[in-house]
């Protein structure tokens, strides 16, 4: 599972200039991001099967954050890493927004919660978003917030496992609190001075965020009675995966796409992924697929792609 990365005045000419020759880059971007960040909510709950939520979740992201940054010194030399005070400051605070507060939380949630459910909850970043800048004095046309308003419907039936016992409540509050928080951060990034190099801040962002999601874990213990060697060679894979696919290959594209392209384009990825971790929740983990999550699935798709196709067209 971020926003625009700011382009200030001296770039926004040859930043608009680039998107239209890289037009073919970000598409194969999106793509993966379609698929590969649609697979980790799989990839998360397999982890957390024996593996505890933020240890897991901290190691996954300061290995992917330094194996990026070791990318970035060698494809653009050490010199690429350097950044001002500003922009670390900003990097770490937007890391620890999406990276511990957007994912950590939900992998903490998928400990209870089924990675499809999960997946549709997040669904709602765009639903968020469009909140946020309503609240900076932007307006949103009225079919976008039609939209948010069917979204929040949707939202509510999505809920309901939660509210009658089927899933734990808490579960689905913190998916919902972490879509929030994701939203947030993405908000965020269009308005601090980040890293001029996009793969040099999401190393920073990824390892801020690795290193807060440690400290969360050591605090709550998880340190505590932790075997190892009690954990599967499933779960392994699955970190594995998810520290080059979903870190490495998806957050980064992600990343990159907030500079190569409109922020309502990036946003698709909000209704395709739900689509792939749900299929495949069912498929492999044999997650049910229960009315609410059909139905409540079908509207917050239906809201989202409302929302980004009216974007779109401004």
């Amino acid at each position: 599972m971020g926003t625009s990365t700011p382009v200030d005045g001296r770039t926004a000419t040859a930043t608009a200039a680039a998107r239209g020759k890289t037009s073919g880059a970000v598409w194969i971007a999106l793509t993966l991001v379609y698929v590969v960040w649609g697979s980790t909510y799989l990839g998360i709950r397999i982890v957390v099967e024996t593996m505890p939520p933020f240890l897991s979740a901290g190691a996954r992201f300061i290995t992917a954050g330094l194996l990026l940054a070791g990318a970035v010194a060698w494809r653009y030399g050490p010199g690429a890493l350097k950044v001002t005070r500003t922009q670390l400051g900003s990097a770490v605070l937007v890391g620890l927004l999406l990276v511990l507060g957007g994912n950590g939380l939900v992998v903490l949630a998928e400990t209870s919660v089924p990675s499809g459910l999960a997946a549709l909850l997040i669904a709602a970043v765009p639903m968020w978003l469009v909140v946020l800048r309503a609240s900076t004095g932007d307006r949103p046309p009225l079919r976008t917030l039609g939209g948010v308003l069917v979204g929040l419907a949707g939202l509510a039936v999505l809920t309901s496992p939660g509210l009658s016992g089927t899933v734990l409540l808490s579960g689905v509050l913190l998916v919902l609190a972490a879509s929030v928080l994701w939203s947030l951060g993405s908000f965020s990034a269009s308005k601090l001075t980040l890293p001029e190099n996009a793969f040099t801040g999401s190393a920073y962002q990824m390892l801020a965020g690795g290193v807060g999601g440690v400290v969360v874990g050591l605090v709550r213990g998880e340190h505590h009675g932790l075997d190892p060697a009690s954990f599967s060679t499933a779960s392994w894979l699955g970190l594995g995966y998810l520290v080059l696919f979903g870190s490495l290959v998806g957050f980064t594209s992600y990343v990159w796409l907030l500079r190569a392209a409109p922020l309502s384009l990036v946003a698709t990825y909000a209704y395709v992924n739900p689509v792939v971790a749900v299929a495949l929740g069912a498929l492999i983990l044999g997650e049910a697929l229960t009315w609410p999550i059909v139905v409540g699935g079908a509207i917050v798709v239906a809201a989202v792609g409302v929302i980004v196709s009216t974007e779109r067209q401004k």
